[in-house]
C-alpha cells in the first residue's frame, strides 16, 4: 500500500484548479443508464471511484469509455442486458448503490447487492427501499442482494416524506421516478448542489423534475429520455478542503481557480469568522493565511449547512486555533476516526458521543499515522503539512477514491509530499 511522506512547516502559496466532483458525478453516470442513447459527462475526475462505477455499469452490458486527458465519459446504455450489480464490485463502494434506482428505473427490475464503502459507522439503505416501495415498486431480500421490481414494467409513482433528509436517497428515488408512468413527490428531499446538477443535466435530456434546490421534488413520468452531454459541477469539498489547509497553515496565499462558490452553502460564512484574507468571485477562491486563528465550533448540517464531509479538516485546523472548539456532528455521529491519528501528531482532542472537543493551540510534530476512509485521510495529510518534522501517512489509496492527483497539486503550490510503496504491499 502507498505511503505519504509529508515535510511539513511549507506555506501553500499559487494556484490549484479544482477538479469534477466525485460526489456530484457518479449520481449522473447513474443517470446515463435512463437514456435511450450514449450520454457523454464532461468534467468527469480520474478517481478510483469512477473507474469502480465504471466496472459497476460495464456488468449491465452497458459500453462505457473514458478519454481521461479531456475529463470525458461516454456511456452508451443501448446494450444493457444484465440488470445485476454484483456484490464484489458495490461492496467497494456505497454510491454503487443507485443502481437500484437506475436499473429499475431504466427496465423495471434491479438485483443489487447491499453496497459497503467507508469504514465508518453504519448508514442504512432504509430509506432507499422505502421510497422505492411508496413509488410502488416490489422489494425482496434474496442472500445480500435487494431485488426490486416495477409491476408492468414501470413504477407507477407516488409520494414518500423522507426522514432525515437523505442525498443518497434522493439520488436513487429520482432515478427510479424519472420514467415511471405517473407523477412521484419527494418531500424532505435533500438539496445539496448534487442533487440540483442531476435534475439540471437528466432535464435537459428530456426529463421533467421541478422543484429543483427546494424540499419537495415533484417528477412527472416520461416514456423517453434521450441520449446527449451532462455537465458535472466542479468539487466543493475539495474546494472546502484547500482552503482549510491554506488558513491553517502560516504564510499562506493560495487561489483556488475553477470552483463554483455558490455550491459552498453556509461553510463561507463559517470560514470568513476564521480571519482570513478572502476574496471570493463567481469560479475563484483567494485564501491568505490570518496571524493566529480563533476557535470556531461547528454543527454539520445538511446543506446549505456545514457539510460533513469538511468536519475532519476543519477538527484538524482547530488544533492550530487559540482555545477550546468543538466539532458536533449531526450527520454521521461516527465519523471520528481521525481522533487517535491527530493526537499521535500532538493534538488534544476528545470525543463525546457525536462531539470532538478539540483544545488548541496545540503544536503538531510529524509521526506516522494511519488513514481509515476518505476525509479523514485528507485531514492527516493537512496535518502533516502543518506540523514540524516528517509525518508519514499510510493507506493513502482511501485519498485516490475522492481527490484527484492531492500531492500534485499540493506540491506545485509548495508542499513536500512523497508517495512511496511500502515494501510487501
Amino acid at each position: 500500500m502507498d505511503t505519504f511522506k509529508i515535510r511539513g512547516g511549507r506555506p501553500l502559496i499559487g494556484s490549484i484548479p479544482i477538479s469534477g466532483s466525485k460526489n456530484a458525478a457518479l449520481p449522473l453516470m447513474a443517470g446515463a443508464l435512463l437514456a435511450d442513447g450514449p450520454v457523454t459527462i464532461e468534467n468527469t475526475p480520474l478517481l478510483q471511484d469512477i473507474f469502480t462505477f465504471n466496472n459497476v455499469i460495464r456488468v449491465t452490458g452497458a459500453r462505457v469509455e473514458f478519454e481521461e486527458e479531456k475529463r470525458s465519459l461516454s456511456i452508451d446504455p443501448s446494450g444493457m442486458y444484465h440488470f445485476e450489480s454484483p456484490y464484489d464490485l458495490v461492496r467497494k463502494m456505497r454510491a454503487s448503490f443507485y443502481m437500484a434506482g437506475a436499473l429499475i428505473g431504466a427496465s423495471g427490475y434491479a438485483r443489487v447487492s447491499l453496497p459497503g464503502g467507508c469504514a465508518w459507522g453504519p448508514r442504512p439503505v432504509n430509506l432507499h427501499l422505502e421510497g422505492l416501495k411508496a413509488f410502488g415498486a416490489d422489494i425482496e431480500m434474496d442472500k445480500g442482494y435487494v431485488v426490486a421490481k416495477a409491476p408492468g414494467g414501470r413504477l407507477p409513482g407516488g409520494v414518500f416524506d423522507m426522514n432525515p433528509s437523505s442525498v443518497g436517497a434522493t439520488v436513487n428515488l429520482i432515478l427510479a421516478a424519472v420514467k415511471a408512468k405517473g407523477t412521484s413527490v419527494i418531500r424532505n428531499a435533500a438539496r445539496e448542489p448534487d442533487v440540483v446538477n442531476l435534475c439540471e443535466n437528466l432535464n435537459r435530456l428530456g426529463a421533467r423534475i421541478s422543484g429543483l434546490g427546494t424540499a419537495e421534488l415533484i417528477i412527472e413520468g416520461t416514456d423517453s429520455i434521450s441520449g446527449g452531454t451532462m455537465y458535472n459541477t466542479p468539487d466543493r469539498i475539495e474546494t472546502g478542503t484547500f482552503m482549510i489547509a491554506a488558513a491553517m497553515i502560516p504564510g499562506s496565499d493560495l487561489i483556488l481557480e475553477k470552483t463554483d462558490t455558490e455550491d459552498l452553502g453556509s461553510f463561507v460564512d463559517t470560514f470568513r469568522k476564521l480571519g482570513c484574507g478572502l476574496e471570493l468571485t463567481k469560479h475563484s477562491i483567494r485564501v491568505t493565511a490570518p496571524e493566529s486563528l480563533p476557535p470556531i465550533s461547528i454543527d454539520t448540517a445538511i446543506y446549505p449547512g456545514f457539510p460533513t464531509d469538511l468536519q475532519a479538516q476543519w477538527a484538524t485546523m482547530m488544533t492550530a486555533a487559540n482555545g477550546t472548539s468543538i466539532i458536533t456532528d449531526h450527520i454521521y455521529p461516527d465519523r471520528f476516526s481521525y481522533i487517535p491519528e491527530l493526537n499521535r501528531l500532538g493534538a488534544s482532542i476528545t470525543q463525546k458521543e457525536n462531539l470532538a472537543i478539540i483544545q488548541g493551540a496545540t503544536p503538531l510534530t510529524g509521526a506516522s499515522v494511519m488513514s481509515t476512509d476518505l476525509r479523514a485521510s485528507v485531514s492527516l495529510v493537512i496535518a502533516g503539512m502543518a506540523a514540524s518534522g516528517e509525518t508519514d501517512v499510510l493507506r493513502v489509496y482511501h485519498l485516490d477514491r475522492g481527490y484527484e492527483f492531492l500531492e500534485e497539486k499540493l506540491n506545485k503550490v509548495g508542499a513536500d509530499i512523497r508517495r512511496v510503496q511500502e515494501a510487501g504491499s
